[in-house]
């Protein structure tokens, strides 16, 4: 690497000539493939913003200037570029770089996100600190094509555009059909209109017609002339109307030109957009030719651009897609919705296959909520299908639009629990939290792909009315598909195994863990009884009155958050109840956990079988453990309490013990 060993700051991008900088974008290129392909992540946005990164560490003082990256899934140029090369080969690992853009990170992470269209609101917070602190320096928002179907990004637009601050918008776009405009034409008129002496006169001009009694109809016809004449050329009368000076589109790869109309608006007053075509996956064949699949990708060959192959058992998701067909196939009132995740939710095929009933709404989980309820409201059978840490934007909708009209609306919600390398902007960890809570709502978790399978079906082969979530992983099901359709009991939990003196209530994804830790404690000499606690809410409160009569000790598993969560809904029905037995809920931490492997994760907070094992025989045995980082709860017969008061009301103790 001729010139990327010599970056260990902006400071350093700022030295090289504009031929330096053209080389040093193909060498960030082959370092973001060549790491990628080993640890997985987002390719295709990073090759496409390379010159565009470039030119912004080159042209703007970061880290005093301030760059919010709209998702900020493109930032690997960004980190190369900013002190943190020596660990790019641990992007997205357990205790490695973040995936994303994190302020605890590096001085050069403006704003941390993952969500999308943040980083327009985000970036005018920021100005508008600037100026409310007398202080001077530049602000820009880098936002993508696709994070302008999220509302949240107009709301940004409208309220910059009225404000007046001075601010620089950067639209990334690498999928607008602007091929036309990417010309010769486009390319003067932006490089007359960012031209300082232009610019310079347009003031002059502007302030010598306000000493004319009509000035207003002068100015006013002098911006209509502006305007119409880029009308003609470029597609920017959206923004023009929403007060920005727009400029572009202009060649996002053309570096020598990014860089000097970037030097040209640094330095215009008020809100600026600045419009760039890009490529996704530029310099990379395989991604150019499919960006789609090259948006996110697992490990890979960087020669040839295939994925390391896969073995093993199917994802849920794969299983989840699979059965929306066969859903659709069996009643044309079958509608999916999701919110541009068509492949990640694994509804490409269904799309294919039934176009008419299928809706990719763009960033945009409020709309697909209300959209749903629409649907419903007319017959339809709505699937609502989203990640769990993007369906939190859409509560308002299901608790307003939907659950108060108690509407036939099924929310599919992928990504439950830890996802892994994505980390703590993606983990879904709140979701059985945040949907207990809303009346008439069926939150449901199965424990594998059959009962996935069977949840799905009886959504469609019953007239319940009411909404339904049904929350899984993003994980491979943990055992064999038996290829046979089977019914569960609706609203019942499943003993899994006889009653014992100990019984593990367990929620999806911890149903297979509690069973391997049964089998390892069976080996010390412990019998523990497993419920499949597949209805988390309402939950199966006769169930619940079987095991607290045949148990001296009830524990809770779930992958989720505790407050507000099943662990906590069974302790306070315990404790109403008069439960004189030991209660112990485990689930992930109150604190936002880290990314890496989503094994090694599970490990850390002592859900995996090993640290299920331990805690349980703990308890069991009465040994003191640190028990990693887990929520307990302990009900004891309190002896002193009950002689003074003859009171059969349980002592309760609530601590966090950590490592």
């Amino acid at each position: 690497m001729k010139y990327l060993d010599k970056i260990k700051s902006p400071a350093d991008v700022k030295k090289l000539t504009t031929d330096e900088m053209v080389e040093l974008a193909g060498e960030v290129r082959q370092e973001i493939i060549s790491a990628v392909s080993n640890t997985g992540g987002h390719l295709a946005t990073n090759l496409g913003a390379v010159e565009l990164t470039i030119a912004l560490h080159h042209v703007f003082d970061l880290p005093t200037d301030k760059v919010v990256w709209d998702v900020s899934h493109q930032v690997y140029a960004h980190k190369l570029l900013t002190g943190r090369r020596d660990r790019f080969h641990t992007l997205r690992q357990y205790k490695g770089l973040a995936g994303f853009t994190k302020r605890s990170e590096s001085e050069y992470d403006a704003y941390g996100a993952g969500h999308a269209s943040t980083a327009i609101s985000a970036a005018l917070g920021i100005a508008a600190a600037r100026d409310n602190a007398g202080q001077d320096y530049k602000v820009v928002a880098v936002v993508g094509d696709g994070s302008l179907t999220g509302g949240l990004a107009f709301e940004g637009l409208n309220n910059l555009g009225t404000s007046k601050k001075d601010m620089l918008v950067i639209l990334n776009d690498n999928t607008w059909s602007i091929s036309k405009n990417v010309g010769a034409m486009s390319k003067y008129l932006t490089s007359i209109m960012a031209d300082e002496k232009f610019n310079r006169l347009r003031d002059e001009i502007w302030e010598l017609t306000g000493r004319f009694k009509r000035r207003d109809k002068i100015r006013s016809a002098i911006s209509r002339i502006e305007g119409s004449i880029k009308g003609m050329l470029v597609p920017g009368g959206l923004f023009q109307n929403l007060g920005f000076r727009y400029f572009g589109p202009i060649d996002g790869h053309d570096l020598p030109l990014v860089i000097k109309t970037l030097q040209s608006l640094k330095n215009l007053g008020g809100p600026v957009l600045l419009h760039l075509a890009t490529v996704k996956g530029k310099g990379y064949a395989p991604a150019e030719g499919d960006p789609a699949s090259y948006h996110g990708v697992g490990k890979f060959d960087k020669v040839t651009g295939k994925p390391d192959k896969k073995t093993g058992l199917p994802a849920y998701t794969k299983v989840f897609g699979d059965s929306m067909i066969e859903l659709a196939r069996k009643d044309q009132r079958v509608i999916a919705i999701t919110a541009a995740m068509t492949s990640g939710t694994g509804l490409d095929r269904f799309a294919k296959e039934f176009p008419q009933r299928f809706y990719d709404v763009g960033i945009a989980e409020e709309h697909a909520g209300c959209f749903a309820a629409g649907l419903a409201a007319e017959g339809a059978r709505p699937y609502v299908v989203i990640y769990s840490t993007f369906l939190q934007r859409a509560y308002d909708q299901i608790i307003h639009d939907i659950a108060l009209q108690k509407l036939p609306v099924v929310f599919c919600i992928d990504r439950a629990g830890l996802v892994g390398e994505d980390g703590p902007t993606h983990h879904g960890a709140f979701d059985l939290s945040y949907l207990s809570a809303v009346p008439d709502l069926t939150v449901a978790a199965p424990k594998d792909g059959d009962e996935l399978i069977a949840m799905l079906h009886q959504t469609i082969d019953s007239e319940r009315n009411g909404p339904v979530a049904i929350r899984f992983p993003r994980a491979a099901i943990p055992y064999e598909l038996k290829g046979k359709l089977h019914s569960i009991d609706w609203g019942r939990w499943e003993e899994c195994t006889p009653l014992t003196d100990t019984v593990v209530l367990a929620v999806g994804t911890m149903v297979a863990t509690a069973i391997e830790a049964r089998t390892k404690l069976a080996d010390q000499g412990i019998e523990i009884g497993v419920v499949n606690a597949r209805f988390v809410s309402p939950f199966d409160m006769d169930c619940l009155d079987r095991v607290m009569t045949t148990a001296k000790r009830i524990i809770t598993i779930e992958e989720n958050v505790y407050r507000g969560g099943f662990g906590q809904a069974v302790g306070a029905y315990l404790m109403s109840h008069k439960y004189n037995g030991e209660f112990r809920s485990y689930a992930t931490p109150d604190r936002f956990v880290t990314h890496g492997a989503r094994d090694l994760l599970l490990k850390e907070i002592g859900l995996d079988p090993d640290g299920i094992t331990e805690s349980i025989r703990s308890i069991v045995r009465k040994e003191h453990t640190n028990g990693g980082f887990l929520q307990k709860l302990m009900f004891r017969r309190n002896d002193s309490a009950r002689r003074k008061t003859s009171s059969r009301q349980p002592h309760l103790v609530h601590s966090e013990e950590k490592d």
